[in-house]
């Protein structure tokens, strides 16, 4: 069974840092990419990045880039969204999802393209 469950959620400060993790079971991360989104309330759901089974990421949030990376380790069939120097932004649910290429496209594709996460609550206070 296809699953992907995200943990690592939580609150913290503003410019501290926060590492989500994603447990993927039913595949592996040898030939599938990790993206991780993320939705505020009353906003629609954002790309933010992507991870491919090499470790090479592909931003698709402007406003993480230098701040959020990506990684795999493919061992633990586990992927990682390590994200620093938070903002005190709207809460948000962090997704990770797979749309089963071996490759990071170059912009995020449709939600329906994805097989998805439940989400973690991430929430960044001033």
């Amino acid at each position: 069974q296809v699953q992907l469950v995200e943990s690592g959620g939580g609150l913290v400060h503003s410019g501290g840092s926060l590492r989500l993790s994603c447990v993927v079971a039913g595949f592996t991360l040898d030939y599938s990419t990790i993206t991780w989104f993320r939705q505020a309330p009353g906003k629609e759901r954002e790309g933010v990045l992507c991870v491919d089974r090499i470790n090479s990421a592909t931003v698709y949030a402007d406003s993480v880039r230098g701040r959020f990376t990506a990684s795999s380790d493919k061992a633990k069939n586990t992927a990682y969204l390590q994200m620093n120097s938070l903002n005190p932004e709207v809460p948000a649910v962090y997704y990770c999802a797979t749309n089963w290429n071996n490759r990071c496209t170059a912009t995020p594709q449709e939600a329906g393209f994805y097989t998805w996460g439940q989400g973690t609550q991430v929430t960044v206070s001033s």
